[in-house]
Formats: C-alpha cells, sequence, structure tokens
C-alpha cells in the first residue's frame, strides 16, 4: 500500500541552520499493515508523516500510495486519500463549526466527486453521520448542531479519528494522537483505534511514546533516529522482545543509547 524510496528532506540547506530531518528513508507497508514508529525528539517521526501527506516535497526519492507515484502530487488531494491525527486535539477539527458540519466537510472532501464541495449531504448521510458518532459512545449523535469548540480534548480527537476514517483512507497516520488526553481518555480512544483499524483493515502507522504500544499494537515496530530507520521488526522476532530488549537493539543499530524521558519512563 505504502512504498518509500530512499526519501531526503534537508530544512534550510546552505545555512548554519541546516537540517537533514530525512536521509535516504526507505520503507514498505503492505496492505492492513499497522506499524508503531518510536524514536527521540527529533529524530524525524513528524516529519516522515508530513513528507507523506504532501506538506512539503522531499529532496529526493519517491512515495508510492497505492501504486501512485504522489511524489509531487499536492497536500490537498492527497488528503482525500490519507487520514492524518495530530497530537494536539485541536488541530483536526473546525471549532465554530457544529458536528455535523465538521463531519459533512470530512466526508465531502474524501469524496472522488469533483464537484464534491459543491454538493449538500442529505437526510441518508446525516443519518449515516449520527450512527457513525454512535459508535464513539460519548453521546455525541445527540449535540450533532453542537460546535466542536464546546467538546472537551477526547471528544475531539474521538470525532477526529471518526472523521479521518469515515471514508476508508488508504493509510492511517497517528502522531501520538493520544499523547495529550488524561489516561482514562487516552485509553478509550487508542481501543477506538485498534477497533476501527482492525474492522477496515486500514493500513496504519502510529507513532507513540509508550514502548509497551510500541510492542502490543499492530504487526511491525519501527524506530527511527537522526533520520533514519534503525530497525523494523515484525512476526515471531517482534513477539520474542521485551521493552528492555528493544532498547538494547536501538542501542545496536544506532551507536547510541535511546536518550528520550517520556520514552524511558515508559518502560
Amino acid at each position: 500500500m505504502l512504498s518509500l524510496r530512499q526519501i531526503s528532506k534537508t530544512f534550510n540547506p546552505g545555512t548554519v541552520n541546516e537540517k537533514k530531518a530525512l536521509d535516504r528513508v526507505s520503507l514498505e507497508l503492505a496492505d492492513g499493515d499497522f506499524a508503531t514508529i518510536v524514536g527521540s525528539n527529533g529524530a524525524g517521526k513528524s516529519t516522515l508523516f508530513n513528507a507523506i501527506t504532501g506538506a512539503f516535497y522531499v529532496d529526493e526519492g519517491q512515495i508510492i500510495l497505492g501504486g501512485e507515484n504522489i511524489t509531487y502530487r499536492r497536500e490537498y488531494i492527497r488528503s482525500k486519500v490519507i487520514g492524518h491525527l495530530f497530537q494536539d486535539p485541536l488541530k483536526g477539527t473546525a471549532p465554530h463549526m457544529t458536528i455535523e458540519e465538521n463531519m459533512a466537510l470530512a466526508y465531502l472532501r474524501a469524496s472522488t466527486s469533483s464537484h464534491a464541495f459543491f454538493s449538500r449531504i442529505s437526510n441518508k448521510e446525516k443519518q449515516m453521520f449520527r450512527e457513525q458518532l454512535a459508535l464513539l459512545d460519548m453521546g455525541l449523535e445527540d449535540r450533532m448542531k453542537q460546535p466542536v469548540g464546546l467538546l472537551s480534548g477526547g471528544q475531539r480527537q474521538a470525532l477526529t479519528l471518526l472523521m479521518a476514517t469515515m471514508v476508508t483512507p488508504k493509510i492511517l497516520l497517528l502522531d501520538e494522537h493520544t499523547a495529550a488526553l488524561d489516561p482514562a481518555t487516552a485509553q478509550k480512544v487508542l481501543e477506538l483505534t485498534k477497533r476501527i483499524v482492525a474492522e477496515r483493515r486500514i493500513t496504519c502507522l502510529m507513532v507513540t511514546h509508550n514502548m509497551h504500544q510500541a510492542l502490543e499494537l499492530g504487526n511491525r515496530t519501527l524506530m527511527m533516529d537522526a533520520g533514519r530507520i534503525v530497525l523494523d521488526i515484525s512476526g515471531e522476532e517482534r513477539a520474542a522482545l521485551t521493552v528492555e530488549d528493544l532498547l538494547k537493539q536501538f542501542q545496536t543499530q544506532a551507536g547510541k543509547q535511546l536518550d528520550n524521558d517520556r520514552i524511558l519512563l515508559s518502560k
């Protein structure tokens, strides 16, 4: 489903602030793969996501999604087939618009029709929105006419997840989407994520600072350092690993110890 072929990105080239954020990254994700990504701050995790979504063009390499070369496709076009959740719950929704209006925008954005944004949502589609909201078990189906700005962070993040997957994307990118939530709400959103990804067999990449999640969720674990993927494990090898084993693997592959406090505290 996703093929990254030797992609590189350097910010501020030729200046004192030059930063090589991605260094010849290659990755193959099969249809239905769910890979977790861990790494220190500045390792290139969010930059990798931004390269996939088209927030910037890579300097070198190719990005193939669903068999199509999207390397130089614009971000708004990619957004039709890529779901993206951020750490900040406020980023995924428009606060002054109602829940129904937010869902309508997400639904029409992912539409294959060239006239989607000139369309109107039918009563049948509104009922579908209501049924989807009911799956969240947060009572939002009875608040469809309320502004999203009145929702809690957890409710907004759950709504954003629903909006990103309402029309099944080719790939779902989760950038620490539960990190800003309280533990109980984070667990609820995580369980919802697992259920939606499994039921719809969505190809997924998820950044996490929780080492246990990195080994327990999905079917692959990636570790990044200095703009490179230094470890990619799956199958029986992954199943046999402990958190301590994963840290040792990182030290072996990266040539240094992992120094991120949030990751180490999650042990």
